[in-house]
């Protein structure tokens, strides 16, 4: 296994699914997938199999193992939100009664058109970085995410961007030995990173969703990711909206 930059020890998955849709989000009618996972879907597929709040994944590779291959799909989708999370227990306990979301009500529903990757497959390449107090801890989590990604142990199905878009993994313990990544290259421009603070102590998804881009450019398949802690990576400016 390689070693990342700042020490540890880097995993690697390789990562396929008959379709995938990460969509940019500068279209915003129509859903318009990235050639490639952004850092923030990769890190959720490692949060899939192995996850705990005193460490956080810090993806560093994501290679391309097919060239991006597109495919227009048409579907339907419910315009209304899900309730808060104190209404959807009050209906668990009983106490209120249900008020399902109908996906066949006409005033509800949407068509929209989303121009999805057709069979992605790629190597994510990723570390785990402690919290604080927790760095005695790296090895224990580097042991037991490899005891779990060898067996495809996961606490949740992975998906490739919508939840119906199943992501099928296995783990390499050497990657060196895998085939190359595909000749591909792109100028992407301006790539969501994340939708949350990294850095947060509690972890990813706790706090106030706070958006991150970068500069993304594969080259010859490889799309190399920027640390989260890195000037390369913008992030909102303090005590001004996100």
């Amino acid at each position: 296994m390689d070693r990342p930059p700042n020490g540890g020890t880097s995993h690697t998955l390789e990562v396929r699914g008959d379709f995938a849709c990460w969509s940019r989000p500068e279209l915003k009618v129509e859903r318009w997938s990235y050639p490639c996972p952004t850092p923030s879907a990769a890190r959720g597929i490692f949060d899939a199999i192995y996850w705990k709040p005193q460490f956080r994944w810090q993806v560093d590779r994501i290679e391309l193992l097919a060239p991006p291959s597109y495919i227009a799909l048409r579907r339907n989708e419910v315009s209304a939100t899900a309730p808060a999370p104190s209404t959807i227990n009050s209906w668990a306990r009983g106490t209120r009664g249900p008020e399902p979301l109908l996906a066949d009500s006409s005033d509800r529903r949407q068509q929209r058109q989303t121009m999805a990757l057709r069979s992605p497959h790629f190597r994510v390449h990723a570390h785990i970085v402690p919290r604080a107090g927790s760095e005695a801890d790296q090895k224990a989590f580097d042991r037991q995410f490899q005891r779990r990604a060898t067996v495809g142990k996961c606490a949740w199905q992975p998906y490739l961007g919508c939840r119906e878009f199943v992501a099928y993994f296995r783990y390499l313990p050497d990657s060196a030995a895998e085939p190359p990544p595909v000749q591909f290259s792109q100028d992407i421009g301006w790539m969501l990173y994340d939708v949350f603070d990294l850095a947060e102590q509690n972890g990813p998804g706790v706090g106030e969703p706070r958006i991150s881009v970068f500069r993304a450019q594969i080259e010859d398949g490889v799309l190399n990711v920027p640390p989260y802690d890195s000037d390369l990576v913008r992030k909102p400016v303090e005590g001004r909206p996100s």
